[in-house]
């Protein structure tokens, strides 16, 4: 079996599926990085397994805990409730006019998900995973305070980024305690940290190492990127990892003495999953319906983050999974690269950076969910400019694949009394192009089911060309003139054609390809249909054809690029 080629599925029984999607703190808007990286990815495989028929629940949820939060509310002179409770809001809008299709999106500061960081944590203490050490813990003489490991900035003793945190250097990826940072100073006041000795409990990973190691190598569908690094960062060692936190924002750590520390919020948030699922169970009116997921080992779970959370969900939330017992461990991890924007590193400081409530403030949806989707980070960084935006969503979306269907369905609705006409025969051209319709589809599912999303929206995109060209050759507009028959045979062909590609293209353009269902004359969602080329029988009533994408113009580029960097 090579690298990155998922084993082969049955094809009788529904499958579950457990989609989770990285938990993004609240503490800012959503930005196109984290869309592309993160959260597009995981709707457009949920849609496709529930279009497929299989048992599907997607959870994710807002992490209020995190010191970017505290940091954001010091900033704005609030509370992190405050700010944690507005961002929770806004991100529920986005995702609902981006149509990102969570069955659950919550958030850290439930009770319930409380109860759940709390168990998982005794459970592992109990069977002495979980250890306690005194340790140097940063102190802020200026601010007189411990400072979270965000609040400590420096230099990268593996890389040398001067720009590297307490908890992580983000450009090569490396785990750090704050100590190890070279000229290390608070991010507050500048202040040289000073270390004082604080008990945290600390997660022993090296007693893992070995069945982790055992584990990973046998991942070998896996993304090579993801693949390699965490076989890597296992063969060189794993050392225990601060579980606790002197802090007061977060989860209580639930043992008699240490009532002032907190639980990590690292190791918090990907217990988010587990609590999530838990909280939607109890939501679905049947509180033991996550033991399904989580337990029963024909169900699939899979992880969707960017490339800078690879080790807490390869190597730590699995160690976390095997000292608990009993939990399922992931199935696949598609993590994805960076988007950069305009060429350069997005840098939320600067506001280089395209936010998601303003782009959606102006534009719509499927455009963006396209761009991102055919240019998909998955194995190396791509770029979002505004010039190739504009350029995909006129050449692409309005000029190929909208005017495929829109020219066929209005012709049709003016010429065939708004119905779909009924060909006396099918030539061999048009039911070569109807038999590779249901190739690409096999083909898209194929792909899709394995998380190759660029292959799959580009293969549906090659449909729409063809279909174009054997559009062009038939030239019902100029057919119909001397034989209906022959014009009624050509667009009945583009017709199933194009029903095939609103399924195919489905789980990436949800808006319009559910206004393309409805146009053929359909009732219900796609998702209920299945994933098949749904004939369009002769004589089928169609509703008034609209365009289903609108042409930008050229001055969009200059206008949005000038707004990069800006006051935001």
């Amino acid at each position: 079996m090579t690298v990155g080629t998922h084993p082969a599925r049955k094809k009788v029984m529904a499958e579950r599926i457990l989609v989770c999607v990285a938990w993004p703190y609240a503490n800012g808007s959503l930005h196109l990085g984290q869309i592309a990286g993160a959260y597009l990815p995981p709707d457009i495989f949920a849609r496709y397994h529930r279009t497929k028929g299989n048992e599907v629940l997607m959870v994710s949820g807002s992490d209020s805990h995190g010191t970017p939060v505290t940091i954001k509310a010091e900033q704005e002179g609030k509370t992190p409730e405050e700010i944690a409770t507005y961002y929770q809001e806004e991100f529920l809008d986005s995702w609902q006019r981006l149509g990102i299709s969570y069955d659950l999106y919550t958030t850290t500061e439930t009770q319930n998900h409380t109860e759940v960081a709390q168990d998982i944590f005794l459970r592992l203490f109990e069977k002495g995973y979980l250890q306690t050490k005194t340790v140097s813990q940063a102190y802020c003489p200026k601010c007189q305070r411990f400072l979270p490991d965000r609040y400590v900035e420096g230099t990268c003793p593996h890389c040398a980024s001067p720009n590297a945190r307490g908890d992580q250097c983000e450009a090569c990826g490396k785990l750090l305690d704050a100590p190890d940072l070279i000229n290390a100073h608070c991010r507050t006041c500048g202040t040289t940290p000073e270390y004082q000795d604080s008990e945290q409990f600390f997660i022993t990973l090296p007693a893992f190492r070995d069945r982790l190691l055992d584990w990973v190598r046998q991942q070998t569908h896996w993304r090579l990127n993801v693949l390699n690094f965490t076989t890597r960062f296992l063969e060189e060692g794993l050392i225990d990892r601060a579980f606790t936190r002197d802090i007061d924002w977060g989860i209580p750590v639930p043992v008699d003495g240490f009532e002032g520390k907190r639980i990590y919020v690292w190791f918090e948030a990907v217990i988010g999953y587990l609590s999530a699922t838990k909280e939607w169970a109890k939501l679905q009116g049947d509180p033991e319906k996550w033991r399904d997921f989580w337990q029963d080992s024909s169900t699939r779970s899979y992880y969707f983050i960017g490339k800078d959370n690879i080790a807490f969900h390869t190597i730590i939330w699995p160690a976390m999974l095997m000292g608990y017992g009993d939990l399922n461990l992931p199935y696949d991890v598609p993590a994805n690269e960076f988007l950069t924007i305009e060429g350069r590193r997005l840098s939320t400081s600067q506001n280089w950076a395209v936010w998601l409530p303003d782009y959606l403030s102006r534009y719509d949806p499927d455009p963006l969910r396209y761009l991102l989707s055919i240019n998909m980070p998955e194995t190396t960084d791509t770029d979002f400019s505004w010039r190739e935006f504009v350029r995909r969503n006129n050449d692409e979306l309005v000029a190929t694949w909208g005017n495929l269907v829109h020219r066929v369905l209005t012709f049709t609705y003016r010429n065939f009394d708004s119905c779909v006409p009924a060909p006396e025969e099918i030539d061999e051209r048009s039911q070569a192009l109807i038999n590779k319709a249901t190739e690409v589809l096999n083909r898209v599912d194929e792909l899709l089911y394995g998380c190759h999303f660029k292959e799959a929206l580009r293969s549906a995109m090659d449909l729409a060309h063809e279909a174009n060209r054997y559009l062009d050759e038939k030239a019902p507009w100029k057919a119909i003139k001397a034989d209906r028959q022959t014009a009624a045979e050509s667009l009945y062909t583009a017709i199933q054609v194009i029903s095939a590609l609103k399924t195919m293209l489905y789980p990436f353009l949800p808006f319009s390809s559910q206004k393309l269902h409805e146009f053929l004359g359909f009732d219900g969602s796609i998702e209920d249909e299945g994933w098949k080329l749904q004939s369009v029988p002769p004589g089928q009533k169609l509703q008034p054809p609209e365009p289903l994408f609108s042409k930008l113009d050229d001055k969009v580029v200059e206008e949005e690029t000038s707004r990069l960097g800006s006051a935001y």
